[in-house]
């Protein structure tokens, strides 16, 4: 069996960025979400989702869209207004999604992990967030074990809604952070005062919340070596179970709200690299350990355990401990995974509405995927997950060299790099360094990228 690498202490090397291309695929998914299409509907959904049936546990997600004001660097999917009684219309189209799809599952399945994301979930008030776990816990069970997060928008929350989120259920938080520097959070119009979260991370400590995740973004306007090394080590003080450390992409033909950032105030390219490695090298010092991507664990956190393990999951959420689960997402926007099928509801919230007042699912597209495919998707989340793959077995009875022709120049360049090692059984290990790229080392799996040949939708390495 190929060796797993282990979590260690190895210091990032910005350099190699050089030699590896500068955007390219998450892998929350493969194939990608951009390669769902509108072929693809609510009939092909229903099959997929009655086929399946409730008997094997689900994750589930749901997208609350809404928000106070806009964030300039946002690319989510969102719907900005100071108008709280609009949570009442969305609420109501929610539950009946929620009706109808638990309805073709065959009733109360069982669900493990349970995520609000948005938008900002915490939009809603405490008696409708009430409201939507009541019907969540209707139509679907619960486990008891079940992880069950929400991200949570600091600006709106006190000590008082955090006892309330205890109280339903929740049990991980996910404070947006994106940058302590005042500076940066007037050029992203998200001012937040770092006494405020801190009091926020002390009052949720002393509820009990076991598990509490920050997240950060470098590349934003106005952030320099100086003021991102005083946010870093705000956060280390602090001391979150997790950190995700995201890159900002710049699209503003794509996303409108980016259009308000003054191009001239982004850090260029070797400043981009230098806060990336100032985070790594500050957060590893401080004991957290590199889970993979963009994202740091205590080491007695639960995803570095299953990091050291190997026994890492990916879904559209990023790093998980679950076992692979079906994954189904409810509300706007919203994208679900059952076996081979992918499915993405509609991204315009009216078009969503019209869906659900006309008892159709508001599925806008998907993907079945082929084969090919699901032997592809195996290999790109042994890479991500486990830092490891058997290419002879993957291979079959065939020839490595036959079968991966197209892969195995790209491979050996990357091993030249340090960043894998490729044994002559054909067992291929991402080295330590290699964890800081593994996004780069996936994409070479990836055969609709390379079929594309364009990388220009996705979001920098670094």
């Amino acid at each position: 069996m190929c060796p797993l690498s282990a979590p260690t202490r190895t210091h990032f090397k910005p350099d190699i960025l050089a030699g590896l291309a500068k955007t390219g695929p998450r892998y929350t998914s493969y194939p990608t979400a951009d390669r769902l299409h509108e072929g693809f509907g609510a009939r092909q959904w229903s099959q997929a989702l009655s086929a399946r049936g409730g008997q094997q546990a689900l994750s589930l997600y749901v997208h609350i869209p809404f928000c106070d004001s806009v964030c300039y660097y946002c690319a989510c999917n969102k719907v900005v207004t100071r108008h709280h009684e609009r949570a009442a219309r969305y609420i109501a189209a929610l539950t009946r999604e929620m009706a109808m799809q638990a309805e073709l599952l065959g009733g109360r399945a069982m669900v493990t992990q349970l995520h609000f994301g948005g938008g900002t979930p915490t939009f809603l008030s405490d008696a409708e967030l009430a409201g939507v776990m009541a019907e969540i816990r209707r139509h679907f069970h619960l486990a008891s074990s079940a992880e069950i997060s929400i991200e949570i928008d600091p600006r709106t929350i006190d000590a008082g809604r955090l006892k309330h989120l205890a109280a339903l259920g929740f049990n991980r938080l996910s404070y947006g952070v994106q940058d302590f520097e005042p500076a940066v959070q007037q050029a992203i119009h998200r001012v937040q005062p770092y006494e405020a979260v801190r009091d926020l991370m002390q009052a949720a400590r002393e509820v009990g919340f076991p598990s509490i995740n920050v997240d950060l973004i470098y590349g934003l306007p106005r952030q320099t070596a100086a003021s991102f090394a005083r946010t870093i080590d705000q956060v280390n003080a602090l001391r979150p179970d997790r950190i995700a450390l995201y890159a900002y992409a710049h699209l503003p033909t794509r996303f409108k709200p980016q259009r308000r950032i003054v191009v001239e105030e982004l850090p260029d390219p070797a400043t981009r690299v230098a806060l990336l490695a100032a985070a790594i090298e500050g957060f590893m010092d401080q004991g957290y350990v590199y889970i993979g991507m963009d994202h740091f664990a205590l080491p007695q956190d639960s995803l570095a355990r299953a990091r050291g393990e190997g026994s890492l999951h990916r879904n559209f959420q990023g790093y998980t401990t679950e076992p692979d689960r079906d994954l189904l997402g409810l509300g706007v926007s919203a994208i679900s995974q059952v076996g081979r099928v992918y499915s993405q509801n509609y991204k315009d919230i009216d078009a969503y509405y019209a869906a659900m007042d006309a008892g159709v699912l508001p599925v806008e597209r998907g993907l079945a995927c082929t084969d090919e495919d699901l032997w592809r998707r195996q290999l790109i989340m042994d890479i991500m997950c486990r830092g490891r793959v058997d290419l002879a077995a993957a291979s079959g009875q065939a020839n490595v060299e036959q079968v991966f022709a197209q892969e195995l120049p790209q491979l050996r360049q990357l091993q030249a790099m340090g960043l894998v090692q490729l044994a002559d059984d054909g067992c291929l290990s991402v080295t330590e360094q290699g964890w800081f790229f593994v996004r780069a080392i996936a994409m070479v799996f990836d055969a609709h990228l390379r079929a594309s040949a364009t990388t220009q939708r996705f979001s920098r390495i670094a």
